[in-house]
């Protein structure tokens, strides 16, 4: 591949043979998100639902370069990772774009879902059942060597009943080992922790130390707006927010809380990251806490019997559908998507 005076081999952008997928087997359908790099769309792989998020190549040689490198990066970390509150990936391909194809949740972001709860807050084992999933999530990349760095509501996904949590977009993600010097590329200031940036106009590029427990701080982040569905340091902007939070050890109230709960909170946001609890501790104390509010269940018989001789088993719960609802867009008739021209390649006059 050609991209301005330099040339970019094939064993400079290699992916695993086994995650490639054949455009021709893509439908793009309608768009449902997008970002500063890339656009996602509902769409179907060998007629499964799917998500399909397309990543913008750049215009610049230097753009190509670190786009194709961090589209790459993600893709590996995608491939290496599995667990039920992890994005479940199918597959990629690199021509004639970018694409990386993942199983599509149809109950939103947990930003969507909060927002339309406001001005009410969620029941207390309910933001439990979520942090769980979440911290859970998190263990699976820690204990595979990654870190998210970009934790927050935007990026964790809803299943069609609302009651799982799945992380997604590692596009910032990164691996970590203990030498390493990270770039300061990172999330959004009002969930990132302290310690990716030294000043509020941090250079792009400049290198930084700091581990895995920058996701502990998001995640307490993100704990508190679970708990108050508020939006953390209302009436700051970004970069106010993460001065206040660098500079002046300004954090989210913990008060009138219950004190395990508060503990949790306010140990993943210490300002010292060796003071924070690994993920594997936190889900501990998120345990220890739900098992003290839990209500004592009641006694449950062995058997449940119609009659005499008949045996009544207990229902299973039923499949969930994976079928997109979208805040912008009328839902698209299956007659009209079954229609549309076959293959990845028409839409892209639509999308770009």
């Amino acid at each position: 591949m050609e991209s301005g005076n330099r040339f970019y081999s094939c064993d400079e952008f290699k992916l695993d043979n086994k995650w490639l997928i054949d455009a021709k087997h893509l439908f793009v359908g309608p768009r449902i998100g997008e970002g500063a790099h890339a656009k996602v769309y509902e769409g179907k792989y060998k007629n499964q639902t799917v998500a399909i998020k397309i990543v913008h190549r750049g215009e610049t040689p230097e753009e190509i370069a670190k786009r194709e490198a961090r589209f790459a990066r993600e893709v590996a970390m995608l491939s290496r990772v599995q667990h039920k509150n992890l994005v479940k990936f199918m597959g990629a391909c690199k021509e004639p774009v970018m694409v990386i194809v993942t199983e599509l949740l149809s109950g939103g972001t947990l930003r969507k879902y909060l927002l339309n709860m406001r001005p009410r807050c969620l029941e207390t084992h309910v933001v439990i059942g979520f942090a769980r999933d979440i911290a859970r999530g998190m263990e699976c990349l820690h204990t595979h060597g990654i870190i998210h760095r970009d934790l927050k509501p935007e990026n964790l996904l809803l299943t069609a009943d609302h009651k799982t949590v799945k992380l997604a977009d590692f596009g910032l993600a990164r691996e970590e080992s203990v030498t390493e010097m990270m770039t300061a590329e990172t999330g959004t200031y009002r969930w990132m922790a302290p310690e990716l940036y030294s000043t509020v106009t941090l250079r792009q590029g400049e290198k930084k130390h700091y581990n895995h427990k920058v996701d502990a701080y998001s995640f307490a982040i993100v704990l508190w707006e679970l708990i108050h569905n508020k939006l953390p340091f209302e009436g700051m902007s970004n970069l106010q927010a993460a001065y206040a939070a660098a500079f002046k050890n300004v954090r989210p109230s913990a008060e009138n809380l219950p004190e395990e709960l508060a503990i949790i909170l306010t140990s993943c946001w210490k300002e010292d990251p060796n003071d924070r609890p690994n993920f594997s501790l936190i889900i501990e104390m998120l345990l220890n806490f739900l098992a003290a509010i839990a209500p004592p269940k009641p006694a449950i018989p062995h058997r449940i019997f119609t009659s005499e001789n008949n045996f009544l088993a207990p229902e299973s719960p039923g499949t969930s559908s994976l079928m997109a609802v979208r805040d912008d867009a009328v839902e698209t008739p299956k007659a009209t998507l079954e229609n549309q021209p076959k293959g990845l390649f028409f839409c892209f006059n639509q999308c770009y």
